[in-house]
């Protein structure tokens, strides 16, 4: 595989935002601002792509619910397997006597994954949960 050339540009912002820049640069521990600008460029375009709503990407939703509450594990249970083409993987934790932690990681479309996403967060019980989602990878280079 050929190695992708770099290229270069400069940027003019206000001094004041710079620096606030390069604070951010080493409290992240980014080794180079040019590294920091790329990983800001690539989440711009995971936003993009993730608004686009046909794009594919892949993400987790992240649940935190009673498990005591009447029928929500049944209904998560359900909604995981009436989309078992996007979703990869679940992970459940007992975080205490009472509250569970599931993590589903999942890969489609980005309309599919935000429709099953808010099917599980608005599950009676769920008390809070995430959609976080990223790219496949495979159209951003590194």
């Amino acid at each position: 595989m050929a190695k992708e050339r770099i290229a270069r540009f400069s940027v003019s912002v206000p001094e004041s935002l710079l620096h606030q820049f390069d604070q951010w640069i080493r409290e992240k521990k980014y080794p180079t601002r040019s590294q920091a600008v790329a990983d800001l460029i690539r989440d711009c375009l995971v936003e993009h792509i993730q608004a686009k709503g046909n794009e594919e990407l892949a993400g987790t939703i992240t649940l935190v619910y009673d498990h005591h509450k009447a029928s929500v594990q049944q209904e998560l249970t359900e909604a995981q397997h009436q989309h078992l083409s996007e979703i990869i993987s679940a992970l459940h934790v007992h975080l205490d006597h009472d509250n569970c932690l599931e993590v589903i990681v999942v890969k489609g479309s980005a309309t599919k994954i935000q429709e099953i996403a808010d099917r599980l967060l608005c599950a009676k019980g769920v008390k809070h949960g995430k959609l976080t989602v990223t790219t496949t990878g495979r159209n951003l280079p590194a």
